[in-house]
């Protein structure tokens, strides 16, 4: 069972360019469940059926998985057996017609208008990571990309003279999205002032945003940042790293932009990830609605 799944992890990883950390979550999601067919004294994977794999379902539901983890599995089993069947390891697909449990859809996290203004007033731009702090929340809302892709920049990525940003998404896809005059006018600051402190000026590292060892941030890095500024500010929210990528989408939404334009910025594949946001929006007139009313 391990060499047909370490092939599959080399499949996505070589073919489809999925991230580590995106492989990593499905050997991990594989792992259980070859852990479970072993319990149930199934030898192989090419020797599963689709009762097989209803038992684990069930057997995570027994468990008290939530219904996204259950999902997330099936996908990664489903993935799997059209794998298998490609490669002729198996004459039929035992998870073809499996339905994955209907999901309640949660909407994110969102901050106001002010409430951005507020954390992205918090950053001391005397300090040189007060300086690249500011960059990054700037650049962040200003262009809704994700915090991966964010820390992913390397210096030829932001042109500030043309206004746009080069990054790299979701299966290593490339897009560009637009930057605005504020947050260029940031980064430039950060760029000729802060990062060369940094750095101590080497000229070898490629990373638009670095650590205070002259290396380059990683998400968790940015994790506690944003969260420092968060408590900084007193926003009372739950913020996350995509919190900002969230109130982009939103606000520009709010403010009159077409959905589609929001998907390619966003670097949504399908467009139904991007129409979360306008439930998020009809929420927010509701609200405005009911509290200013008469009648509400």
């Amino acid at each position: 069972m391990e060499k047909i799944i370490n092939s599959f992890i080399h499949y996505l990883s070589v073919e489809r360019g999925l991230s580590k950390n995106t492989l990593l979550s499905y050997q991990m999601d594989l792992e259980q469940y070859t852990a479970y067919l072993r319990q149930q004294g199934v030898t192989g994977l090419e020797n599963t059926s689709k009762s097989s794999i209803i038992g684990y379902l069930m057997h995570l539901q027994k468990q008290g998985r939530a219904p996204a983890t259950i999902s997330r599995r099936l996908a990664a089993l489903k993935a799997l057996y059209r794998f298998m069947l490609s490669e002729d390891l198996i004459s039929e697909d035992p998870a073809a017609n499996l339905e994955s449990p209907r999901l309640s859809q949660r909407l994110p996290q969102v901050l106001t208008f002010q409430e951005v203004e507020t954390l992205l007033e918090q950053p001391q731009l005397d300090q040189p990571a007060g300086q690249r702090d500011k960059a990054m929340l700037e650049l962040l809302y200003a262009t809704g990309i994700r915090v991966s892709e964010l820390v992913s920049l390397n210096l030829e990525d932001v042109n500030l003279e043309m206004g746009f940003v080069r990054c790299f998404g979701k299966g290593s896809k490339e897009r560009i999205v637009p930057l605005g005059s504020v947050a260029a006018k940031y980064v430039e600051v950060y760029l000729t002032r802060g990062r060369i402190k940094l750095t101590k000026n080497k000229k070898e590292e490629k990373a638009l945003f670095v650590n205070h060892h002259g290396k380059r941030l990683t998400r968790q890095g940015f994790w506690k940042i944003i969260k420092k500024y968060a408590r900084k500010g007193g926003i009372g929210k739950s913020i996350t790293p995509h919190t900002l990528r969230h109130s982009f989408a939103t606000h520009l939404l709010e403010n009159g932009a077409d959905l589609r334009s929001v998907q390619e910025m966003l670097g949504h594949s399908d467009i139904t990830t991007t129409q979360i946001y306008t439930h998020l929006t009809k929420s927010r007139l509701k609200e405005v609605y009911s509290q200013t009313h008469p009648r509400a």
